[in-house]
């Protein structure tokens, strides 16, 4: 690694020299990034996840420019334009954008206008003109008239000169930083709607005619116009002022009024329309693109996190219902590790007779698998299901859990799914992972693709390769977090493990099914393929509960089991009795275990899991009931107080769950009675909240929601204050112009409606 790398991410993200060589280091030796967190903190000085993944990422972005370079200075040798300046010009440069200015002057091209000219023998005229020293353009260029060249006047001389002087002006490393620099200063965003697609391109009305600022526009905005302008709905323009940026250009290289002066002052418009104002706005547009990109995979992975880390109900003996009208409830029995015992289906909300042969076969699966919860998909009957069963008798001491079941069908026609149950229907697969998400979410959720779970905003728009690189991090960082049973862990959540991968999670499970449960980590070395340094990252993040050596179900790695032998040495005490007992703890005197190779860090983190071994992270789970009586749109009024869970946060709101089979959206300005710049500092997916129900559409399935305590004055009608104060809770982009098609951002449905019909 590149000693001028570290220094520049260590000036850039403020992080010690040797801290960020530590990290480089680390990740080269192939060590992953929850293991560095987690086990080097002494090597580290303790850097974060966070920490971690920027100082990764930022590394690979210097050896993605390092690689151009090298591709730019092969390409000048070749062509014969290298020299000492341009070599070190290229070597100095530090950002992508800067080298290819550099580059550009001698980039191969096709045959442009310039080039033409240049091969008619124009280039001299060119230069004469543009030089401005009290030439008469017209005269100079009588004597390039050659029309064996294909220069037939003075006329066609003159306008080959100027395609000469544009490519000169366009090339002038000068003039594009000063023109780059206004358009990202003051480019604007401008979208109109396409000739004749009024009607056909209604769910992009909001950008029928918009405008505002390209710097402050937010994410979901930048990437609904792209996509309406992707489909031929929009036609969409990011560029600033014309006037303002030719007075840049005429300032630097219109020297006078002359006659030649005229000419460059041509020649700079046609410049400015024919060639930069097109490539600074492709570059503003592909950076106001990297920039949504950024902000809604910050959302999604974010979102994917809290979702991944919900609260588990833990090992329970659990009925899943994967419900519905017609084809009936498929009904599965799960144990408490999850397996499958018996599927089955119930035909529910038909008539009395099929209820009753319904709820006397439930209540004989409960008996005779002592079911201790009822796991119920949210999808179709969901609701109706869910309050079905809450009222029958032999739910008294059952749990009936609504579970929220986004993703359960691409698991079902997934390969996992269908090797796990080839024989099964896919709705019985689908309600295996409803009962098994609501025992552990976050070890079903990692068998789907995180872009089916629907917590994102415009994922199929973003940088596919970013959004599943930020995804996977997010999976792997959860699932180390939590740490793993290897005894019941499916190969897929394996695969999640720091060090493993497809092929040694398979090869685990594999060992697993022909040799019974492993009894100790130090079993972990004899599956196949797995080395000293999968062991190694791996180790720590893989539990055995059951284990005769306590440590086995901690996170307190391998490596360091020799130290808390020395503790137990010296306090006189087993490690068995050790382990959770948090008075025989206090007696160690951490300070006296510090050494060369382990630091008070790792040591504190020793103690802690000590107290408290294999603890989970997550928060513990409560049971949550939607309101009574209210299971479709209709059954909502203006003015209704409802409980609803959170089910995605974007940068314009969070949507919400209330339990009628359409999530309502709390708009950023119906989050808080202050300003709300982004909705995650007040709100997490799967967070249990009550809001106010403000309007409801029932033809294009609206529903608009607040949490704030006073959105409704005593007599149930929306205060007109905070109506007021609600539209102007934050800045607003200028549009060209008002139309009554035209419906206004601040409404919370606007949103919603772009939102949904996009998704």
């Amino acid at each position: 690694m590149e000693k001028s790398h570290i220094q520049k991410i260590s000036k850039e993200q403020e992080i010690k020299a040797e801290q960020v060589k530590a990290v480089a280091d680390l990740l080269e030796d192939g060590s992953t990034i929850p293991f560095i967190a987690r086990y080097r903190k002494e090597v580290t000085g303790s850097l974060d996840e966070v920490e971690v993944t920027s100082i990764r990422d930022r590394l690979n972005q210097l050896k993605d420019l390092d690689a151009r370079k090298v591709a730019v200075l092969k390409s000048l040798e070749e062509h014969g334009h290298l020299n000492d300046e341009l070599m070190a010009a290229v070597q100095n440069a530090e950002t992508m954008t800067v080298l290819e200015d550099i580059y550009l002057p001698y980039k191969p091209k096709r045959r442009t206008k310039g080039q033409i000219a240049k091969e008619k023998g124009l280039e001299p005229l060119a230069i004469e003109i543009l030089e401005q020293k009290g030439v008469n353009p017209e005269l100079v260029a009588g004597s390039f008239v050659d029309p064996e060249k294909g220069v037939e006047t003075v006329k066609d001389a003159l306008a080959g000169a100027r395609d000469i002087i544009a490519e000169i002006i366009n090339e002038d490393g000068d003039a594009r930083r000063k023109i780059r620099a206004l358009f990202e200063k003051k480019s604007v965003f401008i979208s109109k709607v396409a000739p004749g697609k009024e009607d056909n391109g209604a769910k992009y009305r909001d950008y029928f005619d918009w405008k505002e600022p390209a710097k402050t526009a937010p994410s979901h905005r930048i990437l609904a116009m792209r996509r309406g302008e992707k489909e031929d709905f929009l036609r969409l323009y990011v560029r600033p002022d014309e006037e303002e940026a030719l007075n840049i250009l005429y300032a630097l290289f219109v020297k006078g009024d002359g006659n030649a002066s005229e000419e460059v002052r041509k020649a700079v418009k046609s410049c400015y329309k024919r060639l930069l104002s097109i490539s600074l706005e492709t570059e503003m547009r592909l950076m106001t693109k990297e920039r949504a990109d950024e902000d809604a995979i910050h959302i999604f992975a974010e979102n994917l996190r809290q979702l991944l880390l919900s609260p588990p109900l833990g090992q329970k003996n659990v009925i899943g219902i994967d419900p519905g009208f017609r084809t009936g409830c498929k009904i599965v029995c799960l144990d408490r590790q999850g397996r499958l015992l018996h599927h089955d289906t119930v035909y529910l909300h038909m008539n009395d007779k099929k209820d009753y042969e319904a709820i006397e076969k439930l209540s004989q699966m409960c008996g005779q698998y002592n079911v201790e919860a009822i796991a119920v998909g949210n999808g179709t009957a969901g609701r109706e299901t869910e309050d079905f069963l809450r009222k029958q008798s032999f739910t008294e001491n059952i749990q009936v859990i609504s579970v929220n079941e986004s993703g359960a069908s691409i698991y079902s026609a997934s390969e996992a799914a269908r090797r796990e149950f080839p024989e099964l229907d896919l709705t019985v697969r689908g309600a295996v992972s409803i009962g098994r998400r609501l025992m552990d979410p976050l070890s079903e959720l990692v068998k789907i693709d995180p872009k089916s779970i629907g917590v994102g905003q415009y994922q199929h728009d973003v940088d596919q390769n970013a959004l599943k690189q930020a995804l996977d991090d997010v999976v792997m960082s959860c699932v180390n977090m939590v740490g793993v049973d290897v005894n019941t862990a499916s190969a897929r959540l394996l695969t999640y493990v720091s060090g493993l991968g497809p092929q040694l999670a398979d090869n685990i499970v594999s060992h697993r099914d022909e040799n019974g449960p492993f009894t100790s980590r130090k079993d972990f070395k004899k599956v196949k393929r797995l080395g000293p340094k999968a062991f190694e990252q791996s180790a720590g993040f893989l539990r055995i509960p059951k284990s005769t050596n306590p440590l086995d179900a901690s996170a307190v790695h391998p490596e360091s089991y020799h130290i808390v032998d020395k503790m137990a040495s010296d306090i006189k005490c087993s490690i068995t009795d050790m382990v959770g007992n948090k008075g025989v703890i206090d007696k160690i005197d951490i300070n006296s275990y510090i050494s060369d190779h382990m630091g008070l860090p790792t040591l504190s983190d020793i103690l802690d899991e000590l107290v408290k071994p294999g603890r989970d992270p997550r928060d513990t789970f409560e049971v949550f009931s939607f309101a009574q009586g209210i299971e479709k749109m209709e059954d909502l009024k203006p003015g209704m107080k409802v409980p609803g869970i959170v089910t995605n946060i974007t940068a314009f709101g969070a949507f919400v769950d209330i339990g009628v089979h359409q999530d309502g959206l709390v708009h950023v300005s119906q989050i808080a009675d202050k300003y709300v710049k982004n909705p995650a500092d007040f709100l997490k997916v799967q967070q249990k909240v009550s809001v106010t129900v403000l309007e409801i559409d029932i033809d294009r399935k609206r529903i608009s929601l607040s949490m704030k305590p006073n959105a409704y004055d005593l007599s149930g009608k929306r205060k007109k204050s905070e109506i007021k104060k609600n539209s102007d809770s934050r800045p607003k982009p200028k549009q060209t112009k008002k139309s009554s098609n035209h419906s206004k951002l601040d409404n919370p449905l606007a949103e919603a409606l772009i939102k949904s019909g996009l998704k």
